[in-house]
């Protein structure tokens, strides 16, 4: 069945043109990622603006619901092609950042790199909902998770070897060349259904995905559970190179390991997210998943290699299905009018407390022992799985019938 849905949804032409640019735009993505520290490292000699260069990326997603209002407002088709085509042009322009004097370029750059993807991601979301059957929803979300974190395996080595080689600029390029080929891909998909006119209260207007999530008694505990999630899992990513220095002895560089196995676990969950879905409440799906990352999370405390790389798989698996089910449920339970915001802002509560929890973790792991630390968040990650799942109003399995055309 799993293998089913999955040749279902490659099959599908509109989905697999999204799951087409997700792998394009999502290699240069992920080796950007990786070399905008290093390269504002290389020219300032500054660990702080180094981690700023990472930060200032995340620093959109605080604004989401507004901009998730532009992906209600524009036709999203030529949001998404216009919106990779002008980053394409502006990461061309790193090309001239080769001294201190011109990071500025650099930051200002990445703060639109940010908010192009919350934007672009609200109005995919919205795209897909519309265009992808309903049932197959959480199968699409699924793969979609497991180009991202397939591309943030290989992409990483790539851009270090080039970065190596040829500096950042050859990266920047790379990164363009994949927003231009994503563009591409975006207008090969067929023509939306065109979006309705906005409304006159603009004060409601960006409450509006808000309220859409507080009002429903199936995303707001998905989305409050998620929000605390994400929190214990930047303080996790925070301590993990105390975890390979203090706990396990290792350089530095054995992280990336680590970092390989998550992303390995993130990879095979992509394909087992959409069966499960359908066979399990959403609640109890997520709560799984939630209990599995903080079992994980705890066990990291323990001075052991084999449990560090098991633990690290774990928590590959366990957080990607607190994010597949809640934005599955968004694009599920939304109307269309206001799917763009209430992505933006799902995406918001989920992301911020994780950025948030990585700089209060970076302080917390100069006072706390991991040994405390770690089992500590566990704990807490794990009260959240089951409050949620003991929750009123245990939602349903997906639903099992298609969505028809013209649907929201």
């Amino acid at each position: 069945m799993a293998r089913s849905a999955t040749v279902r949804v490659l099959r599908d032409r509109t989905a697999g043109l999204f799951l087409a640019a997700v792998v394009v735009s999502g290699f240069g993505t992920s080796a950007m990622w990786l070399a905008a520290g290093v390269w504002v490292k290389s020219l300032t000699g500054s660990d702080s603006l180094a981690a700023l260069a990472v930060f200032t990326m995340w620093l959109p997603v605080l604004v989401g619901p507004a901009l998730g209002t532009i992906a209600d407002r524009i036709p999203r088709k030529p949001l998404l092609v216009r919106s990779n085509l002008v980053m394409a042009a502006l990461l061309t322009s790193l090309v001239v950042v080769d001294s201190a004097g011109r990071i500025w370029i650099l930051f200002a750059v990445l703060v639109l790199y940010g908010t192009s993807f919350v934007l672009m991601d609200a109005a995919e979301s919205a795209l897909v909902a519309g265009a992808v059957d309903a049932r197959l929803l959480g199968d699409f979300n699924g793969l979609r998770m497991m180009a991202n974190e397939g591309m943030k395996l290989l992409a990483p080595l790539v851009g270090a070897a080039l970065y190596a080689r040829f500096g950042g600029g050859a990266v920047a390029l790379l990164d363009a060349v994949s927003f231009a080929l994503a563009a591409g891909v975006y207008a090969l998909l067929p023509a939306p259904v065109p979006v309705p006119a906005a409304p006159a209260d603009k004060r409601g207007e960006l409450a509006a995905g808000m309220r859409q999530l507080w009002r429903s008694p199936v995303l707001r505990p998905l989305v409050l559970a998620g929000s605390a999630t994400m929190l214990c899992a930047g303080l996790n990513g925070a301590a993990v190179y105390a975890v390979v220095d203090d706990g396990l002895g290792h350089s530095p560089t054995y992280a990336g390991v680590l970092y390989a196995m998550q992303g390995a676990g993130s990879v095979a969950v992509g394909l087992l997210a959409g069966p499960l879905l359908r066979r399990l409440p959403e609640r109890v799906f997520t709560a799984a998943g939630i209990s599995l990352f903080a079992v994980a999370v705890g066990a990291r405390a323990l001075p052991y290699d084999a449990v560090a790389l098991a633990a690290s798989a774990a928590i590959g698996i366990g957080l990607p299905c607190v994010l597949i089910a809640a934005m599955t449920a968004v694009q599920r339970e939304t109307p269309d009018a206001v799917l763009g915001r209430t992505t933006a802002t799902a995406n918001t509560l989920l992301m911020a407390p994780n950025a948030v929890a990585l700089a209060l973790g970076a302080g917390l792991v100069a006072l706390v022992d991991i040994r405390v630390l770690l089992p500590a968040t566990g704990a807490a990650a794990l009260l959240t799985a089951v409050l949620l799942v003991t929750g009123r109003r245990m939602g349903p399995p997906l639903p099992e019938r298609s969505r028809e055309p013209g649907d929201g």
